[in-house]
């Protein structure tokens, strides 16, 4: 009860700011502390171009992936969250992401961000759980802040276009 607490009152500073990049950036950081993990990215899709993109992404900069690539994509495709603890044995993992960072990812979890239409319009991605394993938990945690989040950042993604 104490993590749905946390995010009721993550709710109250969400509503409070305006703009895209602030918005993400919250998310952000409120998902990381929720799980325990090291980096999150918020991939938004875009269909007319067919790709998934990041505007941050922590310690990386902006991530471009198409709609099919890697374990993003895979989530993006089957519209249900990824579970991966063992990335580099994953064939849709993507390696150069690491290799042009010089960070080295140990375990993923990433679940998608529906619209009001039930669509997947974002996939939050965690990465490097702090201790263990991501696990059920993590993924049942993630799942309901990805469905909290969903309204606020299909609002503030409808006012950029």
């Amino acid at each position: 009860m104490k993590k749905v607490q946390q995010i009721a009152e993550f709710g109250q500073k969400l509503m409070a700011l305006g703009d895209v990049e602030n918005i993400l950036e919250l998310i952000s950081s409120e998902a990381k502390r929720l799980i325990n993990a090291q980096r999150c990215s918020i991939f938004i899709v875009d269909k007319e171009d067919q790709l998934l993109w990041t505007k941050l992404s922590d310690g990386v900069g902006r991530i471009v992936v198409s709609l099919d690539a890697g374990i993003v994509g895979d989530t993006y495709k089957k519209a249900k969250p990824q579970l991966v603890n063992a990335p580099y044995d994953d064939a849709r993992f993507l390696p150069h992401i690491d290799q042009k960072s010089g960070y080295v990812t140990k375990n993923i979890i990433t679940v998608p961000v529906f619209n009001s239409k039930r669509e997947v319009m974002g996939i939050i991605e965690l990465l490097n759980k702090l201790k263990y394993d991501f696990d059920a938990d993590d993924l049942e945690t993630l799942t309901f802040f990805a469905n909290y989040v969903s309204g606020s950042l299909e609002l503030v993604l409808m006012s950029e276009k």
